[in-house]
């Protein structure tokens, strides 16, 4: 009887040892904010969701980490940010994980062309007592680095190396969907081109000095920053300063941002015939995932277009 039963058993214990392996789960990933978890997105696609530090419309100026996104990065395998050029809020609690877990900074990843942040005349001279840590005062550079498609192109690279090394089972995926990713950057890159030439002579404001990359790929004219450090309302002196700095500058277009209250800039163009407009280095009303960062760019060509040639 125990024999016949045992018999009966073989086939279902043959079929069992002759599965193939259940495939380990794809790497736990963090980003911190919504740019760069875009392109992130686009290389895991169809294998896994990276997790979003900064969300929605909250900037990573004066952003505070959440009990989930400890929770988060501590259980992360692969934690993507820019570096201490934007992302101050990270630098202690990544010195403090202790998980093993692969800290990239793209800032000095293969490929990625860092620019500096600009201070003096239009561009304000920074104000050491009331840095706070932010973006520009850890190391002068600009940490938007993703507003040049070349950059992002890079850390498209940069994002499925690493990958492929922590997931070797899906690397060709990695790789695949990094490929494909690249292509549609590099026909971006050309659109944009295309679509910002004829305004590239304009000369304009911006709110704080995060479009350094935007305006260098594609030759533009900015003329100067309202503000250095986004999170504080510049003061009388330095509102004067840019009345006359917009006036010598004949600035066409004072922008705003999003994550910030628009009054000031209403203030500054009061009485003028300068135009206002809206810029946004992050995507602060774009839904996050992969599609972002193209919505992104195009968005910020389209505002400087309208507001440049009056459209």
């Amino acid at each position: 009887m125990l024999t016949r039963r045992f018999l009966r058993l073989l086939p279902v214990a043959a079929l069992f040892w002759a599965m193939p392996a259940l495939a380990a789960p794809p790497p736990d990933v963090v980003v911190s904010v919504k740019p760069l978890h875009a392109l992130v997105a686009g290389v895991m696609e169809g294998v896994g969701n990276p997790y979003l530090l900064v969300r929605g419309a909250a900037s990573p100026h004066d952003f505070t980490l959440r009990p989930s996104d400890a929770k988060a990065l501590n259980g992360a395998e692969l934690v993507v940010w820019v570096g201490p050029a934007l992302e101050t809020f990270l630098e202690k609690p990544l010195t403090a994980l202790g998980n093993g877990a692969v800290k990239l900074s793209l800032a000095t990843a293969d490929g990625v062309r860092v620019l500096p942040s600009r201070a003096g005349g239009v561009w304000e001279a920074h104000d050491h007592d009331h840095d706070h840590g932010h973006e520009h005062a850890a190391s002068g550079t600009d940490g938007h680095i993703w507003l040049d498609p070349r950059n992002a192109i890079a850390i498209t690279q940069a994002v499925a190396d690493n990958l492929a090394k922590l997931d070797p089972e899906r690397a060709t995926t990695y790789r695949a969907n990094a490929e494909k990713q690249v292509t549609a950057i590099e026909a971006l890159d050309s659109e944009l081109a295309a679509q910002l030439a004829p305004v590239k002579d304009r000369p304009f404001i911006v709110f704080h000095d995060a479009y350094h990359y935007l305006e260098d790929r594609y030759a533009l004219a900015a003329a100067g920053a309202i503000t250095v450090t986004p999170d504080q309302r510049p003061g009388a002196a330095r509102l004067s300063q840019l009345r006359h700095a917009i006036a010598d500058a004949k600035a066409v277009c004072v922008f705003a941002e999003p994550q910030f209250e628009p009054s000031l800039v209403k203030v500054l163009v009061e009485g003028s015939a300068v135009r206002t407009g809206t810029l946004d280095p992050e995507g602060a009303n774009i839904p996050e995932g992969p599609a972002l960062y193209p919505a992104l760019l195009r968005f910020n060509a389209k505002a400087l277009v309208d507001c440049l040639s009056g459209g």
